[in-house]
């Protein structure tokens, strides 16, 4: 029973999740399982994440402030989070802690943080 069902992500702006967010979770493994005028799904191993354009928007998400900081995703191997964090770039992403990459989460930990222009920001973690 226990587990992670869904996430859902309130947006400023449903036509940038295509160009934020299309492109990184397919390479994650994540299926588009639903699109709507206001908002998009996708879905992986039973969980899926939906993005939906807030109700109120009342300035703009800030991840240091109460709330969700960020989204860690299995990456695979070591070689395939590089070539992600590499990726994200061209896709209007920056890479964060880029003067401790790979192991800014450790030494015995594998992985690179990036954030989108809006402030989300996603840890991509090897296997």
């Amino acid at each position: 029973m226990p587990g992670l069902h869904h996430v859902e992500i309130w947006i400023a702006d449903p036509g940038a999740v295509d160009a934020d967010w299309g492109w990184l979770l397919p390479r994650l493994g994540f299926v588009r399982t639903a699109q709507w005028s206001d908002g998009v799904s996708w879905e992986a191993e039973g969980v899926y994440l939906t993005f939906t354009t807030a109700p109120a928007l009342a300035g703009a998400h800030d991840r240091r402030r109460s709330g969700l900081n960020h989204l860690a995703f299995r990456g695979g191997s070591p070689a395939e989070v590089d070539a992600i964090l590499e990726e994200s770039a061209a896709h209007g992403w920056s890479a964060l802690y880029q003067d401790r990459y790979p192991h800014a989460g450790g030494p015995d930990h594998y992985a690179g943080w990036i954030e989108n222009a809006d402030g989300f920001k996603v840890e991509v973690v090897a296997e």
